[in-house]
């Protein structure tokens, strides 16, 4: 009697996988990660299954997954704009079959200028930088010549000596718009709150908010700014408080860095029985969760978090292919949405 015809499904037992996955992966879909294409195709020479019944095993050399690693000194949680970005970001790199390793990096590594333990050079094959916005530890990565792009930057960095691609949400041109909106709307008492050497799109929303007062011939009124060291707002609950408090007359409105920002704003106003928007507008940026559901809803500018993910992705995979390549400064558009913290504006 003779040798029973080797099946698909034979394959696909042997590997502990689908059928449906080991059919795609032998007709080479490029739905099915490239590595376990590779699995399937070494599986089936070895079986003799039809067409890869005469070839050797050794013709196929299976490719070992790449590695990415995500470097951050702050893990995205669900409010902030990383977390969406994430996703769209290790769906992407999956799908060309590299892995993504998550690595925290701490403020007395950030001192000491250190990588971490758990962070091998020889087996990275490029990196993507999160809320990394100290400028001597992005030096320190930009120096180890490893294929990497930076989402938002430190706020002082020199883009011409930067040898890595770098990847920001559009910041001067929505904050000119809200501003400048709020300005025709008879808004010409305006404050800037947030530390805008944070980070460079911080940076970038500073330079649209000044801009916009300048076209507008108004002058910028720092006692009607918050711009101290961003360390300050995170340290002290009450600090907020002690800033307006200090200040003669409050502005007709606030333009914040974030949205974050801009609600610990709204709730010391709120303390003061400062009324939104009646005595005052207030701006943020991010449309995070929370600019939805706080009383009243807040003004925002909308991040398109996933498809920056997908972009951040497609620009690393791209570098890793043509490493010799002009590097990017790349802004993905961004959207201003009107809601009650500004009233009715026309």
């Amino acid at each position: 009697m003779g040798k029973e015809k080797v099946t698909i499904q034979d394959i696909a037992d042997s590997l502990g996988i689908s059928r449906n996955t080991a059919s795609k992966a032998l007709n080479r879909s490029k739905s099915i990660p490239e590595e376990t294409r590779n699995k399937v195709i070494s599986r089936a020479i070895e079986l003799k299954y039809k067409q890869f019944a005469y070839m050797e095993t050794d013709t196929v050399t299976p490719k070992k997954p790449g590695n990415i690693a995500l470097l951050t000194s702050s893990l995205p949680n669900n409010s902030h704009f990383g977390s969406l970005l994430l996703s769209g970001l290790e769906k992407r790199i999956s799908a060309e079959g590299y892995n993504l390793s998550i690595h925290i990096i701490r403020e007395a590594e950030i001192n000491a200028l250190s990588l971490p333990s758990n962070f091998e050079i020889s087996k990275v094959d490029g990196i993507i930088c999160i809320e990394m916005f100290d400028k001597s530890y992005s030096e320190l990565i930009n120096d180890l010549d490893i294929p990497t792009i930076f989402i938002d930057c430190a706020a002082d960095i020199f883009y011409p000596v930067l040898k890595a691609d770098v990847l920001l949400m559009e910041n001067e041109h929505s904050t000119y718009f809200m501003t400048k909106k709020l300005i025709d709307n008879g808004y010409t008492h305006i404050g800037f709150v947030g530390d805008y050497n944070h980070c460079k799109s911080f940076n970038e929303r500073w330079v649209g908010f000044n801009r916009a007062l300048s076209v507008s011939n108004l002058k910028l009124d720092l006692d009607h700014c918050i711009v101290d060291e961003d360390r300050y707002f995170i340290l002290e609950s009450e600090w907020m408080d002690k800033q307006l408090d200090r200040m003669s007359t409050l502005p007709s409105a606030f333009i914040c860095a974030n949205d974050f920002v801009a609600i610990r704003v709204m709730k010391s106003l709120k303390n003061k029985n400062i009324h939104i928007p009646n005595d005052i507008v207030v701006c943020g940026f991010d449309d995070s969760p929370e600019s939805r559901i706080v009383e009243p809803q807040l003004t925002t500018i909308h991040i398109f978090n996933n498809e920056m993910g997908i972009t951040a992705a497609e620009m690393l995979l791209s570098r890793l292919k043509n490493p010799s390549k002009a590097f990017q400064i790349t802004h993905v558009k961004t959207e201003p949405k009107f809601r009650a913290s500004t009233g009715t504006l026309k």
